[in-house]
């Protein structure tokens, strides 16, 4: 069950709004910025989501967005460890956490690998890694693959779960400015 009463506690998270802009254009300030923004997105996709509109999915064999929730989680996990190079082993059993769990695991994640790469120059990024481990085996692959595969993935599920809550008649904020990275209250 949602804790309706958690204005308090989304005071407290980060992303109600996108943080100012560096002062350049390095590469880790460029990353950074687009990490933010994912965050921003997440943020207002997540407010004010109901347990009807968490088991919403759009067809039968689809994720609803409580799963699709989970599945960003994941990813900001993978963001999260590739600036240090250090493996994403799936657990076994992996705890089962509550919406507002995961919702603030995702939002500090983003927010704890956003200042990881901020300010990182393009040899630190270098040595930047995404490392998958399962079992014995592990598969390791250039930062690259984070920007067009767990950034660009979130992103993308994010705008799942703003079109899915507004299918199951709660849409998002309308005052969320995702140009200017703040919401008209």
């Amino acid at each position: 069950m949602i804790n309706h009463n958690i204005e308090a506690q989304e005071s407290m998270l980060p992303y109600r709004e996108i943080p100012e802009y560096p002062s350049d254009f390095s590469p880790g300030n460029l990353i950074s910025r687009m990490i933010d923004g994912l965050g921003y997105r997440f943020y207002w996709a997540t407010e004010g989501l109901t347990d009807d509109d968490l088991t919403y999915r759009a067809s039968e064999n689809g994720r609803s967005i409580f799963e699709t929730v989970e599945h960003i989680n994941v990813m900001s996990n993978n963001i999260l460890l590739a600036p240090d190079a250090k493996p994403f082993e799936k657990p076994k059993n992996p705890p089962q956490l509550s919406f507002e769990e995961l919702r603030t695991l995702t939002l500090k994640n983003l927010k704890a690998a956003s200042k990881k790469v901020l300010g990182a120059t393009e040899k630190d990024i270098e040595n930047y890694k995404v490392i998958f481990k399962q079992g014995d085996k592990t598969s390791e692959f250039p930062y690259w693959n984070m920007i067009n595969g767990m950034i660009t993935d979130c992103i993308h599920h994010t705008g799942q779960v703003v079109l899915m809550r507004r299918v199951s008649g709660n849409p998002q904020n309308p005052n969320v400015n995702v140009f200017l990275g703040k919401t008209r209250e």
